[in-house]
């Protein structure tokens, strides 16, 4: 290692090449890894980034933006809002790109009008971003920008054009189809469903997905009940669907919009989940401690913003080469104590045992 005077003392700066001296491999290996480059293995990369860690070498970005001609950033337009989905799936952006080499700069949006991305988009190509990561769930208008750099969208379709898109996550239709089969293999002649606003990219597809359920199964599609995500649009369509005898299930676009529903169905006398089964979708730790503990399914946030960062980095540094196909990611059911059979038309009270059950999970 070299040495460069400070307090106390001379302090040794770690070098790559003392990374790749202590791993066994090259320098060039050692460079892959940091760059986040593919063509290493996942236990050469992982020995690599924890030597680096020992040793406390940090790659020079500035002398890589020279090298390069990069920023080395990546901008995020995302909507502004505290919201579990959104918020969290922020968040994995954020853990994501932690290692990558990549700096993270992000612009939210007020509402989602087609201007405000136009412009936060605007200001990330003038901070110099080397790619975009669009997380805007908002479907309406056309976005008047033209980009030069990578984008990825996550979990919704391409909005604007660009050099290179890119698209990644689960869809929300299979996470939808996943939720209205189960509540059908439980044995529900049909299933009610309480989406989001439509205007919303999540909204339309968990819609889309719940449709296609019910019509593979030759099942009758009911009245589709649109709420706002918030609990209390959730208790404004149960109080409407509690007036329905027919409804046995319901599946929720949001958990927080079930739980506002499932209060409201109490409140009228309509026990969950022995008279009517919910299933909510998002995957919120939190309603795992609620009474009825919520039925959902969980979004993949943390392995969608991998695989997304991953396709991204990729068009970002290999422009001349093909994106390679996102990777398939598992849809998660977690099932506890909100759904059951239907109950049967000859039946009394069917025991409390249905509210005890605990948690299962499956992957589709």
């Amino acid at each position: 290692m070299t040495r460069v005077a400070g307090r106390g003392g001379s302090a040794p700066v770690p070098r790559s090449a003392d990374v790749a001296q202590l791993v066994g491999v090259s320098r060039k290996t050692v460079s892959r890894v940091l760059n986040n480059e593919p063509y290493v293995s996942d236990d050469v990369r992982r020995r690599v980034i924890e030597a680096a860690e020992e040793l406390g070498y940090r790659l020079n970005n500035a002398a890589r933006t020279l090298a390069s001609g990069r920023t080395r950033s990546i901008g995020v337009v995302a909507l502004g809002t505290t919201g579990y989905g959104t918020a969290s799936l922020l968040v994995a952006i954020e853990k994501a790109v932690r290692g990558s080499g990549y700096a993270l700069r992000v612009v939210n949006t007020l509402d989602g009008e087609p201007d405000d991305i136009a412009a936060a988009v605007g200001s990330l190509l003038e901070q110099g971003v080397d790619g975009i990561i669009v997380s805007e769930p908002v479907v309406e208008g056309e976005v008047s920008v033209r980009v030069d750099v990578p984008v990825l969208f996550l979990g919704a379709p391409p909005a604007f054009g660009g050099s290179r898109a890119v698209t990644a996550g689960v869809g929300a239709d299979r996470l939808a189809r996943a939720a209205t089969d189960h509540l059908l293999d439980l044995g529900h002649p049909t299933v009610h469903h309480l989406a989001g606003p439509l205007r919303w990219y999540a909204a339309k597809d968990r819609a889309e997905g719940w449709q296609a359920a019910l019509a593979a199964r030759g099942r009758p599609q009911p009245t589709l009940l649109e709420g706002d995500w918030s609990a209390a649009s959730g208790y404004l369509a149960g109080r409407e669907l509690a007036a329905d005898p027919e409804v046995t299930a319901v599946f929720v676009s949001g958990d927080d919009m079930a739980i506002g529903l499932i209060h409201a169905l109490t409140e009228a006398g309509r026990r969950v989940p022995d008279d009517v089964s919910v299933i909510g979708f998002d995957g919120n730790p939190v309603f795992a401690y609620v009474t009825p503990r919520l039925t959902t399914v969980r979004q993949p946030f943390d392995a969608a913003a991998r695989e997304g960062l991953r396709l991204l980095i990729h068009a970002i540094e290999e422009p001349a080469a093909e994106v390679p196909p996102a990777s398939g990611l598992p849809v998660e059911l977690i099932v506890r104590a909100s759904t059951a059979p239907p109950p049967s038309p000859s039946a009394g009270q069917r025991t409390s045992s249905s509210r005890s059950r605990p948690s299962q999970r499956s992957r589709v």
